[in-house]
């Protein structure tokens, strides 16, 4: 495989693998490579996958057979959660040639150099208990708002989620390398950074997971990169990606609201609207700790978007306790949901746990919350009509029209002006 010249990247999962995909095609681009579409022939295909869901893990399998389709000679690299939780079965997969775990992902250049294409997959991984460094990240030149790691793996149980058996510890960048990030991609012509991590708000963590007393000489945390990051000079936003109830404490919310150049959006989690369910997921909150962020971040933005992330179909979730959900949501002063429908993952508590919900009541209890969500956010444009936000356009257009997104994550489509990409817009929504 010396001769490898180009190379194709598909992404699957969260803002954390767009960005790790970013990292992984410069290195490669560095040693030599030309970036193609994943749609072109190339001499190497890169697959970061997630396992969150069984979609994801189907969708892998499907890109495969399409390379073999159309480029049964090319070389197929699998890495990313999906590859760390389950080697060996992406390695039976047809067509797939190097499965990268997490300690590997970021070697890849050293894997496909030494790489003889024949008819069983190589796997590259380890113990997830083995992952303990961290590996800076963001994406550019990809897309107008920038992703940018600053921390990864969790110490949470929670019992649906394999993500700690894919990730590892939780650890972290020290603030002074997130801060040196940040002007790097402000030199760049970035505007906006999304930052990024699979449990935010515990930053703070060294390098190895452990919780040192102290980085640098001092202790570090969530609360205190965000202060450092608001004085960087040359980006306009700031966004947090998702974090916590937990771990958003009032003194974030309060920063956030008289910020400079953090965003007035915020992304929670709340999984369940029933403090029952919320148990038997392992959350660290109850139902009325998330109501109180959510008033407070209102009392203080009332203008402020709020995302939330909720699973249906859990084991055990009764008629009643989706009921909880969708009454809680929808009294809820939030914006939009990202509606997760429960798939049984290997090696979680949550097996254990019964009743199953059946298949086909999950799938009416997604769209039930998917229709709320779409109420929810069309209430909340409107709540904004004839008012005057600022608009990032992005660099990307298509069909000759292009969009962007108010401070407070209103999506904007207007027909495409070069002199507006990447430009912030006074616009009247």
């Amino acid at each position: 495989m010396h001769s490898a010249k180009t190379v194709a990247f598909h992404t699957l999962g969260c803002k954390l693998n767009y960005s790790e995909t970013s990292s992984i095609s410069r290195l490669m681009e560095q040693e030599g490579f030309e970036k193609k579409e994943f749609t072109d022939i190339a001499d190497v295909y890169v697959i970061n996958t997630c396992s969150v869901t069984d979609n994801a893990d189907k969708e892998c399998r499907q890109l495969v057979r399409r390379i073999q389709r159309k480029a049964p000679e090319s070389m197929v690299v699998i890495t990313g959660c999906y590859a760390q939780l389950k080697p060996g079965e992406i390695a039976d997969i047809p067509g797939v040639d190097l499965v990268l775990g997490a300690a590997e992902k970021f070697n890849i250049i050293k894997h496909i150099r030494e790489f003889a294409k024949n008819d069983s997959a190589k796997i590259c991984s380890c113990d997830i208990e083995e992952v303990t460094g961290f590996q800076s990240s963001y994406s550019i030149n990809d897309r107008t708002r920038t992703f940018l790691k600053v921390q990864d793996g969790c110490d949470y149980t929670c019992s649906f989620c394999t993500i700690p058996m894919a990730r590892g510890k939780s650890r972290s960048a020290s603030i002074d390398a997130v801060v040196n990030d940040a002007r790097s991609l402000a030199a760049s012509g970035a505007k906006e950074i999304v930052l990024t991590g699979i449990n935010l708000g515990d930053f703070g963590k060294g390098p190895d997971g452990n919780a040192a007393a102290a980085i640098n000489g001092r202790s570090e945390n969530f609360y205190k990169l965000i202060q450092e990051l608001d004085q960087v000079e040359g980006i306009d936003r700031f966004r947090i990606s998702s974090i916590e109830p937990n771990l958003l404490g009032n003194e974030i919310i309060e920063f956030v609201a008289g910020s400079r150049h953090f965003m007035p959006h915020f992304h929670i989690p709340l999984q369940s609207g029933s403090n029952a369910v919320l148990g038997a997921m392992r959350r660290r909150y109850k139902r009325e700790l998330y109501a109180e962020r959510v008033g407070l971040i209102k009392t203080l933005m009332p203008h402020c978007c709020i995302g939330v992330d909720v699973i249906v179909g859990f084991p055990g979730e009764t008629d009643a306790h989706f009921q909880e959900t969708y009454d809680f949501l929808h009294q809820l002063d939030v914006s939009y949901f990202h509606v997760f429908t429960y798939s049984e993952r290997a090696n979680t508590h949550a097996l254990s746990i019964e009743p199953v919900v059946p298949v086909p009541v999950r799938n009416e209890r997604n769209k039930i919350l998917r229709n709320l969500s779409y109420m929810k956010m069309q209430y909340f444009e409107q709540q904004h009509t004839g008012q005057t936000r600022k608009v990032l356009f992005e660099n990307h257009h298509k069909a000759g029209m292009m969009e962007g997104y108010t401070d407070n994550y209103i999506r904007v489509t207007t027909p495409h002006r070069t002199a507006w990409e990447n430009q912030i817009i006074d616009w009247k929504l």
